[in-house]
């Protein structure tokens, strides 16, 4: 994780600001989800669960999660290598959040299926 000197001010002042600049953009949330979902996962499986990312962008965002103390890598020592992922302390604090989300994006999914709410 960052030293709060290297974080802008502006993001120092917001929570939210901050929050978003540790699990936005289009994978970590839903990397976060599958592993509070399934508990520990290994890259390939993922890899299957998320088939729209690139394995360098895999590599990258586990690699971010992971300096932002957010899910923890565990490296086995055997042939062939064996590395499995799972949320940190932090990260499970975040579940109930992201929860929430699953919650309001099925709503709404199941809202447009119907059609356009009134007043609309």
């Amino acid at each position: 994780m960052k030293k709060k000197s290297e974080i802008p001010e502006c993001i120092q002042k917001c929570g939210v600001e901050y929050a978003f600049k540790r699990i936005g953009g289009k994978y970590k949330g839903r990397i976060l989800w599958h592993l509070g979902l399934q508990k520990v996962l290994r890259y390939g499986e993922l890899s299957r669960t998320l088939p729209d990312i690139t394995t360098k962008m895999l590599t990258q965002t586990l690699r971010e999660l992971e300096d932002d103390k957010l899910i923890i890598r565990k490296m086995y020592h055997e042939v062939p290598p064996k590395v499995e992922y799972s949320l940190s302390d932090t990260g499970w604090e975040l579940m109930p959040f992201i929860e929430h989300l699953h919650n309001w994006g099925k709503k709404q999914l199941e809202t447009e299926s119907v059609g356009p709410a009134a007043g609309s």
